[in-house]
């Protein structure tokens, strides 16, 4: 993860000396960005429930929930988030908020029929791992100069319509430092991306003290995603980097445009450390 985070400071720094060198007049997109991520950062939850359907739940909703949650949390050292449920068959969990103290855990009702409560509590545990590491905020900064990159490439032709031809070439330069940043940012924070699962993965694990609870839920997870309706797919696609199992097929997205790791892989890293759990 550090080497990832360290190429990505690398292109960053890259694409800002082109910007400062070329002065390109990108002070007003700059600005536009910093106000849609702050945005995005401040109101993510909120964002990310409304667009799943997602409804908050009490105690006396689900109280199976809340007492999972709860054991959980005292053993991660963790307050106790907010807890949603989406009402769909696709088996599937995911948590959002910028800090442990404004964090929402969210599962699906076909998750809550499709495991049983040890696996439903390993998933729970991957979760609240996220919150702990901060996830959310960490994937948004990373993400912060990549969506500057993907604005500029969409909207700098228009910008850049009149003036000079010394100004023309100066957008032209960013246009292209954009695309290439654009390119290298996307891979670079889907390899992030893929790295944080393993650390909540292995979160999980040790919460918990059962690997192999975690490993036995996404085996039942991934096994059931190829036969949701396509239609449902497609809707909740833009929640993959959110969710513990992308809601994809395996074989419709490619391994390196993944935002997690093949189900192979992490099942091997949960066995290592199962074995790791009973030597010691």
């Amino acid at each position: 993860m550090l080497f990832t985070i360290l190429l990505l400071f690398l292109v960053y720094m890259a694409f800002l000396a082109i910007l400062a060198y070329q002065g390109a007049g990108m002070v007003t997109m700059l600005a536009f960005v910093i106000i849609f991520m702050l945005v995005q950062y401040f109101f993510s939850d909120r964002l990310v429930l409304k667009s799943m359907g997602a409804k908050i739940v009490s105690e006396r909703d689900e109280p199976q929930l809340h007492q999972m949650i709860t054991r959980l949390c005292a053993l991660a050292d963790l307050p106790k988030p907010r807890i949603a449920v989406v009402n769909t068959s696709m088996p599937n969990a995911f948590a959002t908020g910028r800090s442990p103290g404004n964090a929402v855990v969210a599962v699906t009702t076909g998750i809550m029929r499709q495991l049983n409560p040890a696996e439903l509590e390993a998933v729970l545990a991957h979760e609240l791992t996220h919150v702990k590491n901060r996830d959310v905020m960490v994937m948004t900064i990373a993400s912060f100069l990549s969506t500057v990159a993907f604005f500029i490439v969409r909207y700098s032709l228009y910008f850049g319509g009149g003036g000079s031809s010394r100004n023309k070439g100066g957008i032209w330069v960013a246009f292209f430092a954009s695309v290439v940043v654009w390119i290298a940012s996307s891979l670079l924070i889907r390899a992030l991306s893929r790295y944080r699962e393993f650390a909540a993965d292995r979160g999980a694990a040790v919460i918990t003290g059962q690997p192999s609870n975690l490993a036995s839920a996404l085996m039942k997870i991934s096994g059931v995603m190829p036969r949701i309706p396509k239609e449902d797919l497609r809707r909740a696609e833009g929640m993959n980097a959110f969710f513990i199992i992308p809601a994809v097929s395996s074989s419709s997205l490619m391994k390196l445009l993944s935002t997690h790791p093949p189900v192979e892989k992490r099942l091997a890293a949960l066995q290592g450390m199962e074995q790791e759990m009973g030597a010691a």
